[in-house]
């Protein structure tokens, strides 16, 4: 492993971040990384707290940074470094280091090699910051040919990659919190969203991609498409249309509803809970980040939130939340309900971002 040393100049750009972050309300033990905690006890952070601190960190310590997780039965930030100078301005600032093997460039080649040999309908692959490396998933469709196939090109991957087998098929889960129909076709309804103080709501793209007009589940008419996203991403947004009630919650299927507050982005080991119309109310954790699904017939989903919350046919769409904070919308997996399996998720920040709304 080549060792890469931060400069001082860089160390105190670390300082300078964390300090940023202290007076933004995030409390460590100290925000100098300069002067390293004697201890090296992990702060006890809030996932978002966490999250912000890892966006710091990552930002400061740059190519020296090699991912990050949240501990959720620690509640503390785990941060994976190259050499024992990143690990210092780490543990400095309140956070776990972890010394590993693998950049993320090194990863990210493992990535680009993957996509350009081994994309085979039925598989995904993940970054994995918990075992630093891309996991490579093969449902049960892919044949005895293709997983050799996929075994030579993992193998030759050595250290950065490894491969898993799912008994369950990576399909859409097209049929979330509540249901939303063209009468023929299901899927659910992600979250509330407004554009120039119009409402409007988010949902799966391979729904919008089949359906145009949406009802609900009694058959008043909802709205119509205004975008529409899939394969390559899977979001689509559709405008209300009439007078329609479009609280900014989620429905926790037990006669209440969790009022959503705003976006945040996904952390491995975040803990989560996805609401959805056909298997109602689930809760798991992020597994993985940026992942990779090819469905089959050409439509490859990227940059995808792995979770271990299990969903069926129906729940597409809906709502993947973590406390007040809207964070993906279910895009598909293998398993169900019964089961188990992985589920996938389209970041909602990145859907925000992408059709100009808000929260609300």
């Amino acid at each position: 492993m080549k060792h890469r040393r931060i400069p001082k100049r860089r160390a105190a750009a670390a300082g300078a971040g964390i300090a940023a972050l202290v007076a933004a309300g995030v409390t460590f033990q100290t925000a100098n990384a300069s002067e390293p905690s004697p201890a090296a006890t992990p702060e006890t952070l809030s996932v978002t707290a966490a999250g912000k601190l890892a966006s710091a960190l990552v930002e400061d310590l740059g190519t020296a940074a090699a991912g990050t997780y949240y501990d959720a039965r620690n509640k503390s930030l785990v941060v994976n470094v190259l050499d024992k100078a990143a690990a210092e301005t780490v543990e400095a600032a309140g956070a776990e280091a972890r010394v590993v093997a693998n950049s993320l460039a090194e990863l990210r080649s493992a990535r680009g090699k993957l996509k350009q040999d081994a994309t085979i309908p039925g598989t995904s692959w993940v970054t994995d910051p918990t075992t630093n490396r891309i996991v490579v998933t093969a449902d049960r469709t892919v044949s005895d040919a293709e997983w050799s196939r996929l075994g030579e090109v993992v193998d030759g991957l050595g250290s950065t990659a490894e491969l898993r087998r799912t008994k369950g098929e990576f399909k859409p889960f097209i049929a979330g919190g509540d249901a939303i129909t063209d009468g023929s076709g299901r899927c659910s309804l992600g979250f509330n969203v407004v554009k120039g103080g119009e409402p409007y709501f988010l949902t799966a793209g391979h729904c919008t991609e089949g359906i145009t007009t949406w009802q609900d589940a009694q058959g008043n008419a909802l709205g119509a498409n205004e975008v529409s996203s899939f394969p390559g991403d899977d979001y689509g947004l559709v405008k209300y249309a009439g007078e329609v009630e479009h609280p900014s919650e989620v429905n926790l299927y037990n006669g209440s509803t969790q009022a959503i507050s705003g976006a945040a982005d996904a952390t491995v080991g975040m803990e989560v809970t996805r609401s959805g119309s056909t298997t109602q109310v689930h809760s798991g954790k992020v597994t993985g980040l940026d992942a990779t699904v090819n469905y089959g017939n050409g439509d490859i989903v990227n940059g995808l939130i792995q979770t271990d919350v299990c969903a069926e046919p129906g729940d597409s769409g809906g709502s993947l939340f973590s406390g007040d904070k809207a964070v993906g919308l279910t895009s598909g997996g293998s398993g169900d309900c019964t089961s188990g399996g992985e589920t996938f998720f389209q970041p909602v920040t990145e859907a925000l971002s992408a059709t100009g709304t808000q929260i609300g």
